[in-house]
């Protein structure tokens, strides 16, 4: 969530997404700053991205939404605290319950 304060886009997706698709995000990811991929239990759609203030459900990794809704809100006007840096993390993931 203070990742999203900051003008962060976190991606979601289910456990159960093909693994091109998951490939895909990660790929996006890798490719800019201020993008986060992870899996996460219980979302309402297969693939979910979130900005502050926002969200959006989406059937696959491949709907060009995504890459709409990245460029639309990834260092946008609408988070509180635009721009603070949030690197140093890892590209690992943490294994679901």
């Amino acid at each position: 969530m203070h990742s999203l304060e900051h003008g962060a886009v976190w991606i979601t997706y289910r456990s159960d997404l093909p693994s091109e698709q998951i490939v895909r995000l990660r790929q996006l990811a890798e490719s800019q700053s201020f993008l986060l991929v992870s899996p996460y239990l219980g979302l309402p759609a297969p693939v979910v991205a979130s900005a502050w203030g926002t969200q959006l459900r989406l059937d696959s990794a491949d709907d060009p939404r995504l890459e709409q809704f990245v460029r639309a809100y990834r260092l946008g006007p609408q988070p509180p605290e635009r721009g603070a840096r949030r690197d140093g993390g890892t590209s690992a993931t943490v294994s679901e319950p």
